[in-house]
């Protein structure tokens, strides 16, 4: 389960966090020797705390596995665990390793505050702790100003330049909500959640049940006074880790599964920081002409929900069927914590395709400061008609 801030994860420390997922994805190979792992790719958009230091091979020493097993730690901000699984791929495809888990945590109650260190003993001013919980910090003088304006600010100047109403905007939140109680109730969950040690097992916290648009609607805007943001349509502070198992076709023997999904095309895009929430619309295009195909062959779509807003541009942007994107619930409602949220969409992903026995889908994720990044995935025993 992914935890509100301040909720049921918050006595976790990011690296237990950590641990638990990948304890949770081996105990599911139960075949797979820990000793053939070739790498360990993670995650995570802060590193200012207890995820410091290389949170992914803490993750390692602590899940209990041998030391001769490496790690790395990947911050590509939201997108960080995405990008593991992207960089894990590429070891597996070059013949680097066979095996490799991907995945990334976040623990935003747990981000610490920060003094930057004086450059002087003994300064007479005050000095602020800063919050590293989210958004710019420390902000270089040098960083023209468009650039730095708050998250929720360069999503309202998307909303902006799309036209896109606030109505549009909470119905696509409540749909999130609706959509992840119903996943949840029908047990879709059930085999992608692990339990973490002193947490009583639950479904993700942050899905608000009986979210309409006129209950949204009744929210104040967050960022401007007459704006279209308030807390129902953005991704909550969220608390959570998620964990992925990539291998070569001829591990599958060592690894003790049938492999779910093959990836088939990855992508990767900037462009101004403040049009953040646009970025997967190229990243996207990229990652399915690597695979060969269009957005006529794709039939799922899971694309994280930063902001209702810049969802909504993006899909507009595809041209695609909305009912495809995020039919098992969103951010929005699952929450999310920055630097697990890319594996949770590519393995929410992976289990969309196995369960409908559909052939094609795309995980998307926008990332601050302007990046975004895609993964085409084939499910291997899909549907080739």
């Amino acid at each position: 389960m992914f935890g509100r801030f301040g909720g049921a994860l918050a006595g976790v420390r990011p690296d237990d966090l950590s641990a638990a997922a990948v304890s949770g994805l081996l105990a599911r190979v139960p075949g797979l020797d820990p000793g053939g792992i070739g790498d360990v790719a993670w995650g995570c958009a802060n590193q200012a705390g207890e995820d410091n230091r290389n949170v992914g091979r803490m993750a390692v020493l602590l899940a209990g596995l041998p030391t001769t097993v490496p790690a790395t730690t990947v911050n590509r901000l939201c997108g960080s665990s995405l990008d593991a699984a992207m960089q894990g791929s590429r070891a597996v495809e070059v013949g680097d390793a066979d095996v490799v888990v991907a995945g990334g945590v976040e623990s935003m109650t747990r981000a610490p505050w920060v003094l930057p260190k004086p450059s002087r003993a003994y300064p007479a001013g005050n000095v602020t702790a800063v919050s590293t919980t989210l958004g710019w910090r420390l902000v270089n003088a040098r960083m023209p100003a468009e650039w730095t304006v708050s998250l929720g600010e360069c999503n309202e100047q998307l909303a902006d330049r799309f036209g896109i109403e606030r109505e549009r905007q909470d119905e696509f939140a409540a749909r999130s909500h609706r959509l992840a109680a119903l996943a949840w109730a029908d047990g879709f969950y059930d085999d992608l959640v692990v339990p973490v040690d002193g947490v009583t097992p639950g479904r993700d916290e942050g899905i608000r049940d009986g979210s309409t648009p006129e209950t949204l609607a009744g929210l104040k805007p967050s960022f401007r006074p007459d704006g279209t943001i308030t807390a129902g349509n953005a991704s909550p502070l969220s608390d959570g880790a998620a964990a992925v198992l990539l291998g070569s076709e001829a591990a599958a023997a060592a690894i003790g599964a049938d492999p779910l999904a093959r990836i088939a095309g990855r992508g990767v895009s900037a462009l101004d920081p403040q049009e953040f929430g646009f970025a997967p619309v190229e990243a996207a295009a990229r990652a399915l002409a690597r695979a060969g195909i269009g957005w006529d062959d794709v039939s799922a779509v899971e694309l994280n929900e930063a902001f209702a807003v810049q969802s909504l541009a993006c899909v507009d942007a595809w041209g695609i069927d909305p009912g495809i994107v995020n039919a098992t619930g969103g951010a929005l409602a699952l929450g999310h914590p920055l630097g697990a949220s890319g594996a949770r969409v590519l393995g929410t992903l992976a289990a969309r395709l196995a369960r409908s026995g559909q052939r094609w889908g795309v995980a998307a994720i926008c990332i601050g400061v302007g990046q975004a990044l895609a993964v085409v995935l084939e499910n291997v025993a899909g549907d080739r008609s």
